[in-house]
Formats: C-alpha cells, structure tokens, sequence
C-alpha cells in the first residue's frame, strides 16, 4: 500500500507531512505545482551572511501572560488568583512592580544585562479564543474577522525576495523545527524553505540517517511522469537530499559555545545556532516550544515549562555571543493568547486575550515597553484588554530589522515600538 513515506507526495498535505520529518523543501526554487503557489516563481536572491536573522519561538498554547510577568505589588493579581498567584517572595523582581516566574531567573538576567525586552500585554481586537484561529491570526497577521492565505513571514519573502538576481544556490531562506510547516511561511511565490524535523532538532541521528536513505530511494523512483508533477518532484527531492546532508554535516560538526540544557526546544535552539555560525543565508528560524494550555493544575507545570524557555534561551543568546553573531539576531516569542486573570476551579487559567511577550538580542534599545494590564475591578472570568497589537512589533521588526517595508508586508501601517 502507498504511503506518503514510500512514494513521492503529490499533495498538498503530504508536503507538509513530509515537512516536519525534515526531509525537504517545502517551497521550491523551479516549478510550482498549482496546489502549492498561486504564482509564478520569483527568482531568489542568497542573502548576505552578515545581514539580519530572526529567530521566531512559538509558545504553543497560550501562555499565561500574568504568571510569566507579574505584578507582584497589584493586589488584584493576587484577588483573582488567590492559589496559583506567585507569592511576592518567589517572584525575580525586574522593577519596582514587576518580577518574573521563578522558572524565568535566566531570563530575568537577561533582562537586567539589557539584552532581553519586554513587550507587555499584547493582543489584538475582537480576540478569538480558539487555538487553532487565534493561532492562524497571528502567524498570518490577519484581522479577527478576516483570512489570509499567506503568512506575515511568507509576504516578507515574497517582497524581499521578488524580483531580484537569482540565486545560484538553493539553501533555503527559512527553517523550521516544528511537526509542520508554520503557517507564518506561506507565500504568494515559492521560496526554499526546509524543515529539520523533530528526530534532527533533537540530534536524533539515527532519525537523520532514515531521512537521508528515503530521500534517496525516492529521488531514485522511476514514476514514467503518472503524475503530471512527477518530475518537478523528484528534482526537489535531490534538491532536499542535498540540503539535508549539508544541515546534517552542520549539525554533527558543531561545537557549541555554551552548555545548552537536556531538552527537546533546546537542542532546537542549538540546531538554529550551527546553521547561523555555518553561514546559511537563511533569514528566518521557526521553533516551537508546547505545553502551555493548562486549564488545571498549572502552578508547578507552567514553572517547569517557563524554565525550559528561559534556560535554553539564555543558552541560545550566550552560544551566539561566543560566536559573535549575537548582533545579528534578534529572537522573539509569541503565543495564541494569554489566560484569563482568574484562575478556575481546577486551580488552571482557561483561554484569555492578551499576554507579554519577549524580544532577545545585543541590539535592543530599552528593556520595557507597552503597558501593564488594569486588573483593578476586574470581574471573574473577564479578559484582559489589549494595550499593544501584535502587528505593531511585527511592523518594528520587518521596518528595523528586516529592513522590509511592513505597511506592504501586513496591509497598513502600524505604528513601531522603540525596542530596535
């Protein structure tokens, strides 16, 4: 019986199946299928490898903004939480009001060294409290009421990359470490993106050796063009072999430049930082840490998930610095949403709106922006009002950073925040 792990994909959802095993690329540098571009292709220019990278880490399944940055002098936050508020004498206090997790020391270390910000209580309006749209809101940068088919990080490509020299290689210009392609790399044209896939994030080595022999024996099938796509996807499948010994070589040679924790998102995280130091032209890096919908039991779990994130974070940022690329990146998180301010009767936080979230590099102008949430006669069960729309940070970064024009990228102008 066929299988998409047996013979070539001709879908679609195969491709991003295939995707998050990391055998390939998912948008492509020859010829399009019509089930994956709307387009026609866009040459591909190989970016400098002294020009700007962001590293995107998603905080799959909303992160309680009010646990991670506390307001620990705001009665409120302990009225509304009165079990899983942090006592005052655990919080890492960062201001005079405000402390982080005790799972977030690294962080808070960070923050105080200057090269990690806050952006507080972040959101959108009209939120959506479902996973699955919340998610797709913001990795395409969409209003509420409406959809995109592209995302925010495809559109820059599609802009940043349209029209210039072809490049006269294929590395792809963005990464990811998750099960599937984000959402956030969908593009109008087609670009060489690559998926590491779990086992190769992780250092699963014989994970990486499976996916080098099926990429060989199906590079090496013979399918008598069945499939009017046939050709075009045996050649982007010796295009994904290529790729994958060259990220695999990368991967096995490098030495590190901190000690990075035992955990899955932090050799993601050291995956990223080989393949910057190895001069990839890649400019965009996709990581995804889970486990952040805690609607009971959360106090002890959300500590344990936010000192994996702080951890390997600061691994990442002080591996980048020995490396002298620290001022090339800049790292940001996001999450679907924060949770509610009032904790449940399950001693959880069920799906709220808006949350913090953090920004990490050697080139921030100030620590601290946006403003706290008002939980002060704050009804149970009431959600937080945004203060800061997350297009207003994407729009810093792609203006700033990216050197990207954001009102094309995201459909309007947003104003910039001043942490670039």
């Amino acid at each position: 019986m066929n299988t998409p792990f047996t013979t070539l994909p001709v879908t679609r959802r195969e491709f991003l199946r295939w995707g998050g095993r990391g055998v390939g690329l998912l948008a492509f540098s020859r010829f399009a299928p019509s089930f994956l571009v709307e387009s026609a292709l866009a040459a591909t220019q190989a970016p400098e490898k002294d020009r700007s990278i962001l590293v995107l880490v998603q905080l799959a399944g909303g992160n309680d903004g009010l646990n991670t940055v506390i307001p620990y002098e705001d009665a409120n936050y302990y009225r509304l939480r009165p079990t899983l508020g942090i006592p005052k004498a655990q919080v890492v206090p960062v201001t005079d009001t405000l402390g982080f997790n005790p799972g977030c020391a690294a962080m808070a270390s960070l923050f105080k060294e200057g090269r990690l910000g806050i952006v507080q209580n972040v959101g959108y309006p009209n939120p959506n409290h479902s996973h699955f749209r919340s998610t797709e809101i913001w990795e395409t940068a969409s209003d509420s009421n409406a959809s995109l088919a592209t995302g925010w990080v495809g559109r820059y490509l599609d802009n940043a990359c349209a029209g210039q020299p072809a490049s006269s290689t294929d590395d792809p210009v963005a990464i990811h470490s998750t099960g599937e392609t984000p959402q956030s790399f969908a593009a109008a044209s087609a670009h060489p993106t690559f998926g590491l896939g779990l086992g190769a994030a992780a250092g699963n080595q014989r994970q990486q050796r499976e996916n080098l022999a099926l990429l060989r024996q199906l590079s090496q099938q013979d399918h008598h063009d069945e499939n009017p796509n046939a050709s075009f996807l045996k050649a982007t499948l010796m295009d994904a072999l290529v790729t994958e010994q060259k990220v695999q070589t990368v991967l096995g040679a490098y030495k590190p430049g901190s000690t990075y924790p035992a955990s899955p998102f932090a050799n993601s995280l050291r995956s990223v930082a080989a393949l910057i130091a190895s001069g990839l032209p890649t400019r965009v890096y996709f990581v995804q840490l889970g486990g952040f919908d805690n609607h009971q039991n959360q106090l002890n779990t959300h500590i344990n998930n936010l000192r994996t994130l702080s951890e390997a974070l600061a691994a990442f940022q002080l591996d980048l610095a020995a490396k002298k690329l620290d001022g090339q990146v800049l790292t940001m998180t996001f999450s679907e949403f924060g949770r509610r301010p009032s904790e449940n009767a399950s001693r959880g936080t069920d799906h709220g709106t808006a949350a913090p979230l953090f920004v990490m590099g050697s080139k921030l102008k100030g620590t601290l922006f946006g403003t706290s949430p008002v939980l002060a006669n704050l009804p149970k069960n009431q959600d937080i009002t945004y203060s800061t729309d997350f297009r207003q940070i994407y729009a810093t970064v792609l203006d700033r950073w990216l050197n990207s024009p954001a009102d094309k990228i995201l459909g309007q102008a947003y104003p910039s925040l001043g942490f670039i």
